[in-house]
């Protein structure tokens, strides 16, 4: 698990490098677009992307907690209002050596959990009404312990900076196909073979770019749901307890009632209405491959 935790750091910073290439790249498209010769661009304009890029994910990566809590409607609560909830979350922490993170409650049917914050000394985990209606005491631990994994390492922080550059980009993006429809028609009188081409180059470069950081940003997420789910199951030492979670998450899932695609990554078990887009574009592993790993995981307590 710790050379899997190692590996995730380093995925990290690729990802992270990887990122700022789509951002670069975009603003060297927009640099080629706007300069009124193609061959000599402004190559102050991608400098600037990527500074605002950074400033926008600043930005996110320290109100993205709040704006989440505020987005799925969660309320804070303290031990005197969910005594069984607040007690599992204080003694895996405990267990951990953790910080005990803020806990909330979200008023949804829909049985699902998540974790926030930027580090341990800011987290947030939060669960719905309807997981502690359908979970069990140790699966409800398993559960708390899977979002714990994921403060543990690191993994709400990796989650907010991913966040806020995948928003970033989509932002450049909209910005540069607003270039190309609205600024084409002003160089109607330079449309010569050169423009045409950095006319196609944007328009496939801003169409792509979100898409590529969508599918990157699934990936990163699919990996940590996997690591969280290990890390969970040596804190509690009880694998077949999530296992079970996981397969009534899936026997009892539904939508969750306010969410969106943004912050879909941050939850147990995909809380969109499925679909083959949403399939495509997941940020959560089959439960049968969790559940398969778990168990075989547990062979080995």
């Amino acid at each position: 698990m710790y050379r899997a935790i190692a590996r995730n750091k380093r995925n990290t910073v690729f990802i992270i490098i990887l990122f700022l290439v789509i951002i670069g790249a975009l603003g060297v498209v927009a640099a080629l677009f706007l300069s009124p010769d193609p061959t000599k661009p402004d190559w102050s304009i991608p400098i600037i992307t990527l500074g605002i890029a950074g400033g926008y994910t600043a930005f996110q990566y320290y109100l993205g907690t709040r704006e989440t809590l505020a987005l799925s409607g969660a309320r804070e609560i303290q031990k005197a209002d969910n005594p069984r909830l607040y007690r599992i979350v204080e003694n895996l922490a405990i267990t951990e050596g953790m910080p005990m993170p803020k806990v909330y409650i979200i008023n949804d049917p829909a049985p699902n959990a998540f974790a926030t914050g930027r580090d341990p000394q800011h987290a947030v985990v939060a669960a719905t009404t309807g997981l502690l209606e359908i979970m069990e005491d140790s699966e409800l631990e398993g559960v708390m312990a899977h979002e714990l994994g994921h403060v543990k390492n690191y993994d709400i922080r990796v989650s907010l900076i991913v966040f806020g550059l995948v928003l970033a980009i989509g932002l450049i993006a909209d910005i540069l196909l607003r270039m190309i429809f609205w600024g084409g028609r002003s160089r109607n009188n330079n449309s010569g073979p050169a423009m045409i081409i950095i006319l196609v180059i944007g328009l496939v470069a801003a169409i792509l770019a979100p898409l590529v950081a969508a599918v990157v940003q699934a990936a990163v997420s699919r990996q940590r749901e996997y690591l969280a789910d290990a890390t969970g199951a040596l804190t509690t030492r009880h694998p077949d307890a999530l296992a079970s979670a996981l397969l009534k998450l899936e026997a009892y899932g539904r939508p969750v009632t306010k969410t969106n695609t943004s912050m879909s990554h941050l939850w147990i078990s995909n809380p969109n209405k499925p679909g083959f887009m949403a399939r495509l574009f997941s940020t959560h592993p089959p439960i049968a491959d969790r559940v398969a790993r778990l168990q075989e995981s547990g062979r080995g307590f």
